[in-house]
């Protein structure tokens, strides 16, 4: 892809070529959707080396697929990883990391927040098979909780939806030398933004349903890692759980990939004006957003990420403030997810995390008060208006 043999091709370049060229059958440009759940493979003996994963080739589509397999090899490009492996959500590349890499008796520490459905599987799941959680707020309290049980450390950065941000390359080390592996949701930077494994992670995964898809209409999830991990993870974690994902979905993933680092700037530009917007609004409360040089993780986050992110929080205060703005919100759709180029709203205390419970919600930032923003592609002077003519519902009482 470079002209220059020493010189790595650049990010928008992979993230139009890489994993696929012409369709050797047709010459067809784009990736065609293999439809088909199983393959030929032409005699006994072959099947059998097959099957043995002595021969690689595609057998049965709940294995590997063409088109699966280019959305694969695209994502490994753009983390820098050795390979990738491709799942029927961001809730089952979460599950196959888990089922793979912990047994009873390990123990799996975290940074919180995380996403509600991460947390709820840690939680909920894999505690009932004998697997201690540990939760730390910062990467001080990792060092102190972590130890020779630990097997995994789940870090995400930015967190949901308090939007603060971990050092990855201090939490890797933390990790590392308790012997532990670091996986890392990196959903809201995506890898245009950051690229976890140059900062000392094993393993980072997505929720392909939000940037990378980019526009609402796909369920997906991936995780990249090194070659022998993610090996495991498609023997253990794909080929015995089955989360798959479809070739009509890898499809979809592979065209918003495309566009992957043009929608980002869009996303991030847009954040940043409506943060500096919101800086001292009387309703607003608390304003989360890492551009800003007031936030905590600013200088982290300057050094860890390309740009700052599509994504803010702000407190308002009270559950009724939070209603009353979402309510009167226009562009903004009240829905979950994030990462479309359509901006969204939702309030996580009572959608994404409400499975946690108010005491846990307290402990870890996610006010009664709290608004997610996922800030799309449009004119940002629009989205300001928005938001503005929103807080007018909100009484500066409620909002502190």
């Amino acid at each position: 892809m470079s002209t220059q043999p020493d010189r790595p091709a650049g990010f928008r370049t992979r993230a139009v070529h890489a994993g696929h060229g012409l369709d050797p059958a047709t010459g067809a440009h784009a990736v065609p959707i293999y439809a088909t759940s199983t393959f030929g493979y032409g005699s006994a003996e072959r099947g059998g080396r097959l099957f043995a994963g002595e021969e690689q080739g595609y057998f049965y589509s709940r294995l590997s697929n063409p088109t699966v397999r280019a959305f694969e090899e695209k994502v490994a490009s753009l983390e820098e990883a050795g390979d990738a492996v491709a799942f029927a959500s961001g809730m089952g590349a979460a599950s196959a990391i888990a089922l793979t890499l912990l047994k009873t008796g390990d123990e799996v520490a975290f940074v919180g927040p995380l996403y509600g459905g991460t947390e709820g599987l840690l939680r909920d799941v894999l505690e009932k098979f004998g697997v201690t959680v540990r939760e730390a707020h910062d990467v001080e309290q990792l060092r102190a909780l972590v130890s020779g049980r630990t097997r995994l450390v789940w870090l995400e950065t930015p967190t949901n939806p308090t939007i603060q941000i971990v050092d990855l390359r201090a939490a890797s080390q933390v990790a590392h030398a308790a012997g532990a592996l670091v996986v890392v949701d990196n959903t809201f930077s995506t890898p245009y933004l950051t690229r976890p494994l140059a900062h000392g992670a094993d393993l980072v995964m997505h929720s392909a349903t939000k940037y990378l898809g980019g526009h609402g209409d796909v369920i997906g999830g991936v995780v990249a890692a090194s070659a022998d991990l993610i090996a495991d993870l498609r023997l253990h974690g794909l080929r015995h759980v089955g989360a798959v994902m479809g070739p009509f979905e890898a499809f979809l993933l592979l065209r918003g990939l495309k566009t992957l680092p043009l929608r980002m700037e869009a996303h991030c530009q847009g954040a940043a004006a409506l943060a500096a917007a919101l800086q001292g609004h009387p309703a607003v409360r608390a304003l989360h957003y890492p551009g800003l040089p007031t936030h905590p993780g600013h200088a982290v986050a300057a050094r860890q990420m390309r740009a700052y992110g599509g994504l803010l929080s702000l407190d308002l205060g009270s559950r009724a403030a939070a209603f009353a703005f979402l309510d009167g919100l226009r562009l903004f759709t009240q829905a979950v997810s994030l990462g479309d180029v359509e901006s969204l709203s939702c309030h996580p205390a009572s959608t994404t995390h409400h499975l946690l419970g108010e005491e846990t919600l307290a402990r870890q930032g996610v006010t009664p008060g709290l608004v997610r923003l996922s800030v799309g592609i449009e004119d940002a002077e629009d989205l300001i208006r928005d938001v503005l003519g929103a807080l007018e519902r909100v009484p500066v009482a409620a909002g502190g």
